[in-house]
């Protein structure tokens, strides 16, 4: 297995840059450091590396974040792919702005309760026991509210969304391949979701209810674009007024009621 440290990040940079300025130097001017697919278990120390935006660590072995206190410059962080089974250490990233672990073991989506920054999670696909789901901690879920535009869930076993009604920002959720089959849960979540474009749930339960399609629609008035499929202005229009045409004829009956209910009185 293989570590990563500023001894390995030196071997990847060219023989020239080093022999003309310096190790020390030419780890500082690095912000953009690819070390994908090297078999690296662990994260050694980096703090050379102090402008340092963008990581990419994929589809490696390693199995804890760590050692990343001197990187408060990151903006991008890739560690999809990877053994990781615990969200932590990630308080120092205070610029971090996309986070991608999709494909490890990770069961609770936790330890963000002090990044306020974060635009993209990407947290699909983990490989979790038979019978479990991800879970999200409330506290990192308030501190990704006001924050968070896109959120990947897709393939953890998800059956309601509603505690993501916190998430008053999201412009794009993907959380396809999940269990969930509770149209109310949705519907309440949708109604907080006042800034949602794009939103795919294909091969969720829920799909195979009748009238799922128009039911999203009529929840969503910004949705623009729903598993895959473009929304428009002419089908978003007949739906609505179907909506307050039964609305209308429901008040209606309610009236009628109430009045032969009076007058038998």
């Amino acid at each position: 297995m293989v570590r990563l440290t500023t001894d390995l990040i030196a071997r990847s940079i060219s023989h020239k840059n080093r022999s003309e300025e310096g190790l020390g130097q030419s780890l500082r001017k690095i912000t953009h450091l690819n070390l994908a697919d090297r078999n690296i278990d662990a994260i050694g120390a980096l703090s050379h590396c102090k402008n340092l935006r963008v990581l990419y660590l994929y589809d490696n072995q390693i199995s804890q974040i760590q050692n990343l206190d001197f990187a408060s410059n990151i903006t991008h962080l890739y560690l999809q792919n990877n053994c990781i089974s615990c969200m932590e250490n990630l308080s120092s990233l205070k610029n971090l702005e996309k986070l991608y672990l999709g494909g490890n073991c990770i069961a609770v989506v936790e330890g963000l309760d002090k990044t306020e920054t974060i635009r993209e999670l990407h947290i699909e696909s983990q490989h979790l026991p038979p019978g479990e789901k991800l879970l999200f901690d409330p506290r990192s879920l308030q501190s990704l509210a006001k924050s968070l535009s896109v959120l990947n869930i897709s393939n953890n076993n998800i059956e309601e969304l509603e505690e993501l009604a916190v998430l008053g920002n999201l412009s794009y959720l993907r959380a396809v391949d999940n269990q969930l089959q509770d149209m109310k849960d949705l519907e309440v979540a949708l109604s907080s979701w006042s800034k949602l474009r794009r939103l795919d749930l294909a091969g969720n339960p829920m799909c195979h209810i009748p009238k799922y399609r128009d039911r999203v629609i009529v929840h969503s008035p910004a949705l623009e674009s729903l598993d895959g499929k473009e929304i428009r202005d002419m089908e978003r229009q007949f739906l609505m007024n179907w909506k307050a045409s039964k609305a209308a004829r429901r008040k209606s009956k309610d009236t009628l009621t109430k009045e032969h209910a009076a007058s038998l009185h």
